[in-house]
């Protein structure tokens, strides 16, 4: 890993000069803050007192626990309470100070603290306002909680995820909150490209069970052209073999996708089996899928003997798609293919740094700073007097 500035030094970054202000907790809001926080912009937090309830989830020894550090690096912290008048009066000064405000707080609670996309776009029209929620504001669920268990379970993610043999099973992480931040991100850059050509303004809604749908797009036409409802394989996938398949080695365990006939004889040759590719079980897709059983224990069989590296080495160079399966303990950057610059070390006033994976593209002329993450209401008092000032300025 790298050092790297800070997007605050380099005013050539791709945001730099736009200010942000979030009204997040948890992940779906913050990390599409510090998805902008990475491209420069200015990202003001706004806290209650005990601080977004991230930063103590799982975590009881300080303020910045492992859901908070990923998402709120280099933003800064402001404390108001927004139960009272002038809490309220003051987020909507800093609300209407900003070029892209972020909230996901339930439909209706912005509305009763006067910010709501509508009554703050009435007063600055050029103002880019995105909202979060579990179902959207004019579901029949608008008022329920939404979490990203809840929207893997309501979109059918969970019934597709797992062994058939198993329940439904959640995906291992929060992917609908992570996929929700991106569909944020890509709504907020692509306002602000048509406010930069037309002087417009935006509201945007996202809903977290519209993104776990539209992530499964495939499945979906799948089950609208078959006629059948996607069932739970595993690792496989229902109509082609071996397709995405967990088969045993030596050492440990590949999964591996050899389903277009040209792949799979490759496949037979490289373990010493070419005659595989000719049994009339295996020699087609159609057939591979009808056989599946046969054809997991005959592949389990010859990948019994070799360790996993060598397997994926001699698979892949015969333009095979194979991949060993790793813990977080046996993921590393450089060979793996992990680039370097992925990961970079972060700070907190109370312990050692933790090294983490920030943003995972790389555009030229914008850089990547390993950003300090906030204190609750670190920077409550020289944002307010900054706000204090651009009023004198405007009166």
């Amino acid at each position: 890993m790298r050092e790297r500035s800070q997007p605050d030094e380099d005013p050539d970054n791709v945001l730099s000069g736009l200010r942000v202000v979030e009204i997040g907790q948890f992940i779906a809001v913050p990390a599409a803050g510090q998805a902008l926080r990475d491209l420069g912009a200015e990202v003001i937090k706004i806290e209650p007192a005990a601080g977004d309830p991230a930063r103590r989830i799982a975590w009881p020894h300080d303020d910045f626990g492992p859901m908070f550090i990923p998402y709120n690096r280099g933003k800064r912290s402001v404390v108001l309470n927004l139960s009272s008048q002038q809490g309220c009066a003051t987020a909507v000064e800093l609300a209407l100070s900003a070029d892209v405000v972020l909230h996901n707080a339930r439909p209706g609670a912005m509305h009763k603290a006067g910010l709501s996309a509508e009554s703050l776009r009435v007063r600055k029209p050029a103002l880019i306002v995105a909202a979060v929620s579990g179902y959207g504001s004019d579901s029949a669920f608008a008022l329920r909680p939404g979490f990203d268990i809840a929207a893997q379970a309501e979109s059918g993610m969970m019934s597709i995820n797992g062994d058939a043999t198993s329940p439904p099973t959640r995906v291992g992480f929060t992917a609908v909150d992570v996929m929700a931040s991106h569909a944020v991100t890509q709504a907020v850059l692509a306002a602000l490209l048509r406010r930069g050509q037309r002087g417009q303004g935006a509201s945007i809604e996202v809903s977290l069970i519209d993104v776990a749908l539209q992530a499964m797009a495939y499945p979906w036409a799948d089950y609208q052209m078959n006629g059948r409802l996607p069932e739970r394989r595993g690792s496989g996938q229902a109509s082609t073999a071996p397709a995405a398949d967990l088969i045993a080695t030596a050492d440990g365990a590949v999964v591996l996708s050899a389903y277009m006939d040209e792949h799979f004889v490759r496949l037979a040759n490289v373990i010493g089996q070419p005659a595989m590719a000719k049994d009339a079980r295996f020699s087609t897709n159609a057939a591979r899928v009808a056989n599946r059983a046969a054809l997991l224990d005959a592949l389990k069989s010859a990948f019994a003997s070799t360790d996993t590296a060598t397997l994926c080495e001699r698979l892949n160079h015969a333009g095979v798609v194979v991949a060993a399966v790793r813990n977080f303990d046996q993921v590393r950057c450089g060979p793996h293919g992990l680039s370097e610059d992925l990961f970079v070390n972060v700070g907190t006033p109370t312990r050692n740094s933790v090294a983490l994976p920030i943003r995972a593209f790389h555009l030229d002329g914008c850089s990547e700073g390993a950003l300090p993450l906030p204190a609750i209401g670190e920077h409550t008092q020289e944002v307010l007097d900054d706000l204090a000032l651009r009023k004198s300025r405007a009166a």
